[in-house]
């Protein structure tokens, strides 16, 4: 659920050619991805209760910064999820030129939001099983093509690639950097859907951490060997370059890898985005019909469709855009639950953890500090993308204040009936 494998980090190497690149992708994860997996894994161990890092932030500082977390989370969602249908777009038109006409491409992404929130409907055991395939198919291309770029050592120095129109630097480059490796707390609302939680999670994002990073590093690493110019790259033209490295048929295989990937990794995420509002509408603070389940799945259908026409609002933003926005956004929720990994250890010392940030206090509160600095390359470039005539950041600044409104009039027009009955959950996942 974390990564959807390599496709999507092709800007990476045109903002910032491919040794910063490879430097970018070897040292984003020590700084962003351990710090968040340490902090998920203690907290989803000693806390793992259904909407996770919603329950975790509330518990630590109360039902307002609990709705914040959770408004955040899923105001982020809405741009996170549109980049999916985006990518798969993407990877799509590198087949079939036809999609990039008119509004076909859009209608295509609308396929994908509705396919993927009837098969979540469908019951989390029906996602899981797919999810799985899905994941053990999209890595087979960039196996090829680490295996096949030793023998073009220089070869394609000179090759004539389909002319890029992204405008990428390395700053935005970061950015999608740190969107491919975010999304560790994703994983923990629905912790207690799976079993032993305690000591499958943290062990899980620990090994996912570093075979995301050599998932990403070691295809760039061959097809720099390749001579390539870093120019030639970007969103989607892994199919372009795997073409020119072993053909039309390793093409073909990107290109599907690419749409799986998308699809797959959509499809997981509407999972776990979906028991947000299940958990706080059980909690009373959102209405009582975000609570109710699909009778035979036991899905929580009313979260499924309502967050489906927000994600679709937002396809057609374009994929820069939409990354800035989501780590602005995203980011904004991290920071409040590495405030309430802290405030638990201060709270809370006695709390069972069956895995614990090691450093005591002090580094319950250092381990979140790499991770905030890096958001502040977020703010910068928010403030050069544009959207709806303002700037990124400024857009970015009224959805969180519109938090603070949302929950000031959920208190003050809270009408009777807002929870559903404890008894309704979700079933496991098997």
């Amino acid at each position: 659920m974390v990564s959807g494998g390599t496709y999507g980090t092709e800007d990476i190497v045109h903002g910032a050619g491919y040794g910063r690149a490879i430097l970018i992708l070897l040292i984003t994860p020590l700084l962003w991805s351990l710090p968040t997996a340490f902090m998920i894994g203690e907290l989803s161990s000693a806390l793992p209760h259904e909407g996770g890092y919603y329950a975790w932030v509330r518990r630590a500082m109360g039902n307002f910064w609990g709705f914040q977390e959770a408004w955040l989370s899923l105001i982020a969602s809405i741009f996170d999820m549109a980049i999916y249908p985006t990518l798969f777009v993407a990877y799509l038109t590198r087949m079939f030129p036809w999609f990039q006409e008119a509004n076909r491409g859009w209608w295509v992404a609308l396929a994908v939001v509705v396919a993927c929130a009837l098969l979540n409907i469908a019951g989390v055991k029906v996602v899981s099983l797919t999810s799985l395939w899905l994941f053990l198919a999209l890595s087979a291309p960039f196996i090829a093509v680490v295996l096949l770029a030793p023998f073009k050592l220089g070869a394609l120095a000179n090759a004539v690639t389909k002319p890029t129109t992204s405008t990428v630097d390395i700053l935005g480059g970061l950015l999608i950097c740190m969107w491919n490796y975010m999304g560790w707390d994703n994983a923990s609302t629905i912790a207690t859907e799976v079993e032993r939680p305690q000591r499958t999670y943290p062990r899980a994002m620990l090994v996912a951490v570093c075979i995301v990073a050599v998932s990403y590093v070691l295809p760039f690493v061959a097809m720099w060997m390749t001579g390539l110019k870093s120019t030639a790259w970007e969103t989607g033209s892994w199919a372009d370059i795997a073409g020119l490295l072993g053909g039309p048929l390793l093409r073909v295989g990107v290109v599907l890898g690419g749409m799986i990937s998308a699809f797959g990794m959509f499809n997981a995420l509407v999972m776990s985005y979906s028991r947000l509002p299940l958990a706080m509408a059980q909690d009373g603070m959102l209405p009582g019909i975000f609570g109710k389940l699909q009778k035979k799945s036991r899905a929580p259908w009313v979260a499924i469709l309502a967050l489906a026409t927000g994600w679709a609002m937002c396809l057609g933003l374009g994929f820069a855009r939409l990354v800035t926005l989501d780590i602005l956004l995203y980011g904004a929720s991290l920071s409040l639950e590495f405030m309430a990994l802290a405030v638990l250890r201060f709270r809370e010392p006695d709390l069972p953890r069956p895995f614990k940030v090691p450093g005591g206090l002090f580094g319950a509160i250092a381990i979140g500090i790499p991770p905030v600095l890096l958001l502040a390359f977020s703010v910068i470039r928010s403030e050069h993308e544009q959207i709806w005539n303002m700037s990124s950041f400024a857009f970015g600044m009224i959805l969180i204040a519109a938090g603070f409104v949302a929950y000031l009039v959920n208190r003050a027009l809270k009408p009777a009936g807002w929870s559903v009955p404890s008894t309704e959950k979700p079933q496991p996942v098997t």
